[in-house]
Order: structure tokens, then sequence, then C-alpha cells
């Protein structure tokens, strides 16, 4: 018989903005969720995958593993078509190690300054591992497209949100309210498709 969503979950992140994000989309269901640090002192694990899958993998089993409590891994980043792809699996960490968002989008917008507005496609992408202590795994990702601004508009969201267009509104993503941020995410997606893998509630 097919696992069906836990009613608890462990969120492998250090991330709040991330954290928010998907308690906002999954507490309404009946979800509780506990984030990694409140369980397991100063949790972190090495993000040494090529993809976005393979690092929520291995939060996802790591956590799991050391909480004994399903547990949920999500990697997520913007890739850009200008630029063969990146900053993808390196988002978070595009500017350096320790980088704030407002230094990567500041890259970002660096490498992009002669970038024609035709030219500036791009895509958030988001995977999402849910993890059982017992190893096994169920994996979803969601993928939202749309170009990259000139400058940074709006004041919600996190990361790359404030440069990045949505088409349908026309909209950043720091721009719309986050309950339509969720309908158009690629996080949002990624939700409910773990939603829907492991039945509704």
């Amino acid at each position: 018989m097919p696992r069906q969503l836990p009613s608890t979950i462990a969120v492998a992140t250090n991330n709040a903005a991330k954290l928010r994000e998907i308690a906002e989309v999954l507490v309404p269901h009946g979800i509780q969720l506990v984030a990694a640090g409140a369980i397991v002192a100063a949790w972190t694990v090495d993000e040494t995958g090529v993809t976005f899958a393979e690092n929520a993998r291995t939060k996802a089993l790591d956590l799991a593993r050391r909480t004994g409590v399903p547990a949920l891994g999500d990697d997520s980043g913007l890739e850009v078509d200008a630029l063969d792809g990146r900053p993808g699996v390196r988002s978070a960490r595009y500017a350096g190690e320790a980088a704030s968002d407002t230094a990567n989008v500041r890259k970002l917008l660096d490498e992009l300054r002669d970038v024609p507005v035709a030219s500036r496609r791009a895509a958030f992408r988001c995977a999402l591992a849910l993890a059982w202590p017992d190893g096994e795994l169920l994996e979803v990702d969601g993928r939202c497209d749309g170009t990259i601004a000139f400058a940074p508009r709006g004041f919600h969201g996190f990361g790359y949100d404030s440069v990045f267009l949505d088409p349908a509104t026309g909209l950043t993503f720091a721009e719309l309210a986050d309950d339509r941020k969720h309908e158009r995410s690629h996080r949002g997606q990624a939700l409910v498709a773990l939603r829907r893998e492991l039945g509704e509630r």
C-alpha cells in the first residue's frame, strides 16, 4: 500500500524563508513541520550533488536517519539560458560561500548587463525528496519559466525573487502576494505534486 503524507515532517533546511514557504503550503493541510535545527543542533550536510535532485535526496536521507522521523529535503535554484544554466545548483552560493541574497542578485545582474530582453529567459527549479527513516524515498519536482528583470523589484520573497519576472502577471515574484506566488512558483508546484503522490489532505 502506498504511504500516506506523514502528519509530522522534519524539514531539512536552515533557510527560514524556505521553511516559511513550505509551511504556508503544507500546514493548512494538517501537516506539522519541524525545523531541522530544532531536533538536530546545528544540523548541516554537504551539498555535493551536481543536480537539484541529488542535493534534495542527500538532505532528506541524512535528516531522516538522524531523527527517526520522515524528512523533507528541498534543493532549488535559478537557471538562466544566457548563462548556460548558471547559477543552477550554486544559486545560494553564486557570489561566494557565505554570499547574501543581495550579493547573488548583484552578480547575476552584472553578468546579464548587456543581455537584451529577448535573451533573458530563465527558469526556477525545485526538487523535493521525502525520506522515511527506513530509507524509502519519494521524489518530485517543480519548474516555472520566466525572464530576468534589469533591476530588482518588490519586497516579498527571498533569493532571486526580486528579479524573476512571471510572464503571466508581468510582476516579479517579490511583487506577488504569497498565495499568488505559491500558485505560480516552482516550490509551490513541487509541493502540490508531493501531496498528489501521497494522497491529498
